[in-house]
């Protein structure tokens, strides 16, 4: 198949949250299987550090379209995708990408990525690449399903056939805008194809857009596809997504094999396998040597590498692990950035238990591979979570992770039964700290036990959550689509 995939972020270029993982991974996947995938994405200022390299394509230095009332000049570039042989096509606007963030809080934050799903349609067109699936992916990109049946149903060349796909990685994100940005979008001669109660309200919703055009919707968790489709999980979504049920699918997202692999990480002091365990614990006495703690066999490590957010549930984090940490049964080591709320308790935290908590303030890819590979345990407190990545990660390195029972997380840890030996990690229902400190105290419980804890490591790194095998399920999706 031809598959154009369209996306704000990409990961080692751009990234802030797992769009960027996702949108690296499954195209690269899908490519290796011998489909022919063209990725689009912006060229950020942040992508442009002097170890990398991007190559103009000709022809395609200035190309001039008009959207709305603006004439839009990109150009294009291509960079291969580390470990790869994927070619990323970079949509070069210096007007519209070269910002000190990728998402901003401009005037024009609309109007920037309804250019990239004008520049990568138009690209296609240029590149002689007519797509069998176009796919759009959250709110920066769910304009392109309309964008698709209004401006572009002439182009029987290019697009004959096309079937488009938006993928929700997190419903909290929708791009709601005033509706005077309607001109803006190219579409104003369309504007009966808007949800008409928003129109009449004052406002545009780019992801519902998405949502009653695409030819099927995707998530990324079978959990978080029930979940959005409830009042509480999708809120004024909630309606239009049980209305297109039978088009709704979750498909869990994998990782990348190649990225994360204690077997092969390069990041890490000592690779090891579900072989050979004993290389972990050289790991964690790196970790904590380099995070400034002391170093204890017998003490677990919990990890957090996670974006400091409200999502994230971590607010529960103190008064959950307060007791643990004062009683030196536990020591975390957290690795983040975000609100100021979860900054603070972070920091303090640390002040109040130097030899216990160590929090580095930001992010660092390196460092969470070696937390990933040094941690005992991984914490996810999350509110919600459409899919999650790190828990993911912690099983395929033998870190056992404790996570709320909510989408993603729900469908890929199994409680540990210490009786039988069966599941992979301590999972709690309800958003508290009684019933986050409840799982961390059933992991300590299990710790003392090696043989019960060796156990559920291995439970956990036989998992296979890796992108070679959930692609097949986004083949059988566009196969479906182009029946549609």
């Amino acid at each position: 198949m031809k598959i154009a995939f369209v996306t704000a972020e990409i990961t080692p270029f751009a990234k802030v949250g797992g769009l960027a993982d996702v949108s690296a991974a499954l195209p690269a996947e899908l490519h290796r299987r011998g489909h022919e995938v063209r990725v689009f994405a912006p060229l950020y200022r942040r992508a442009r550090t002097p170890d990398r390299v991007f190559t103009p394509v000709d022809d395609l230095d200035r190309v001039e379209i008009k959207v709305g009332p603006h004439t839009l000049i990109f150009g294009v570039k291509t960079a291969t995708l580390p470990k790869s042989s994927l070619v990323v096509h970079f949509i070069d606007c210096p007007g519209l990408y070269d910002r000190d963030g990728v998402y901003t809080e401009d005037p024009d934050e609309h109007f920037r990525y309804v250019a990239l799903c004008y520049a990568a349609l138009s690209a296609c067109q240029h590149l002689g690449f007519s797509p069998d699936i176009v796919h759009a992916n959250d709110w920066q990109t769910a304009l392109l399903p309309l964008i698709l049946k209004a401006r572009l149903s002439w182009d029987k060349n290019r697009f004959p056939n096309t079937r488009s796909v938006l993928t929700i990685h997190n419903l909290a994100h929708q791009g709601v805008f005033g509706a005077e940005t309607l001109a803006d979008t190219g579409l104003q001669d369309s504007a009966h194809l808007f949800h008409q109660d928003q129109l009449n309200a004052g406002v545009i919703n780019y992801m519902l857009t998405g949502i009653m055009y695409a030819t099927a919707v995707t998530t990324v968790s079978p959990t978080y596809a029930r979940e959005i489709q409830t009042d509480l999980g999708g809120g004024m979504l909630a309606p239009f997504l049980r209305a297109r049920r039978s088009t709704v699918v979750g498909i869990l997202n994998g990782i990348s094999a190649d990225e994360w692999n204690p077997e092969t990480d390069g990041d890490i002091k000592k690779q090891y396998s579900a072989a050979s365990l004993e290389g972990k614990e050289a790991n964690k006495r790196d970790l904590l040597t380099q995070m400034g703690l002391p170093y204890s066999a017998d003490v677990p490590v919990a990890g957090i590498v996670s974006r400091l957010t409200w999502q994230k549930g971590l607010e529960l984090v103190p008064g959950a692990l307060m007791p643990f940490l004062a009683a030196g049964r536990l020591q975390l080591v957290v690795l983040g950035s975000g609100a100021d709320l979860y900054e603070g308790q972070f920091m303090e935290l640390q002040r109040r238990f130097p030899k216990q908590v160590s929090f580095y303030r930001g992010f660092s890819n390196k460092l969470a591979h070696m937390i990933e590979a040094g941690a005992d345990l991984f914490l996810m407190p999350s509110r919600f979570e459409p899919c999650g990545l790190n828990q993911m990660y912690s099983l395929r390195y033998g870190t056992v992770p404790i996570v709320r029972k909510t989408g993603g997380l729900a469908d890929t840890v199994q409680p540990f039964n210490s009786v039988t030996g069966a599941g992979t990690g301590f999972v709690f229902d309800l958003l508290s700290e009684s019933s986050l400190a409840a799982a961390v105290n059933r992991a300590l419980q299990v710790w003392p036990h090696r043989t019960a804890w060796r156990r559920l490591q291995l439970n956990g790194m036989a998992q296979d959550y890796t992108w070679a095998r959930q692609v097949s399920v986004y083949e059988e999706l566009y196969r479906r689509a182009l029946t549609l």
